[in-house]
């Protein structure tokens, strides 16, 4: 597959990159910043800079174009409100959008677990404007025509991953994951079309993740 990962610096996406590339998918990173081109290289993935906060749908469409599936890691990093919806709402429902345009009909992206209308996080928390935007992007993905996953992770961390999980099929509540774990779950979903249209929550836990996504999937 040809696969384009939006956020292609960000912790997840350059722990992807090599997962994809040693499945012989070639990968395309977009990112902002032309001074990571050589992470993302190294990585084993192409850079393509460009900001997606700032492009229009057409231009997303012409960024997607001649791939098979689309990525979505980028996000805003939490702190500034009104960048947090440009990014992690606006731009991602933008690039849904364009998705359809460009005939791209594999979209996985990445929420985290408790997204929803019932993620219980207070307006008064710095939180919130996170929460509501995956919120708010996750809905219109589920509403669209596109073959769409929406993976929802627990808390992120930098542990070793272990290559195991579980999801909310088998009882998980929020925990945490390690980000190379997530890589690794973004990867098998992509090769399983028995994914579109699932939402998939998960932390660390015993299942081996091609069995666990396999259940899922059936």
């Amino acid at each position: 597959m040809r696969i384009l990962v939006i956020g292609g610096h960000g912790k997840v996406a350059r722990l992807l990159h090599p997962v994809l590339t040693t499945r012989g998918h070639e990968v395309t990173a977009v990112i902002r910043n032309p001074d990571h081109a050589a992470d993302v290289e190294a990585d084993g993935a192409t850079a393509l800079v460009a900001d997606v906060e700032a492009l229009g749908t057409a231009d997303i469409a012409e960024l997607l174009r001649g791939h098979d599936a689309v990525v979505w890691s980028a996000g805003a990093g939490g702190g500034n409100p009104g960048r947090t919806y440009a990014v992690d709402r606006d731009a991602a429902v933008r690039t849904m959008e364009a998705a359809a345009v460009a005939g791209v009909d594999r979209f996985v992206s990445v929420s985290y677990f408790g997204a929803g209308p019932d993620h219980g996080v207070p307006e008064g928390d710095p939180f919130f404007a996170y929460a509501d935007a995956k919120t708010a992007a996750d809905a219109h993905l589920a509403g669209t025509d596109l073959a769409w996953t929406i993976l929802r992770p627990s808390r992120l961390t930098d542990d070793p991953g272990t290559g195991s999980i579980e999801t909310s099929r088998t009882g998980a509540t929020k925990g945490a994951v390690p980000r190379a774990d997530v890589a690794l779950v973004i990867a098998e979903t992509l090769e399983r079309p028995g994914l579109a249209g699932a939402v998939v929550e998960f932390n660390s836990g015993p299942v081996p993740v091609a069995d666990e996504l396999d259940a899922a999937a059936g």
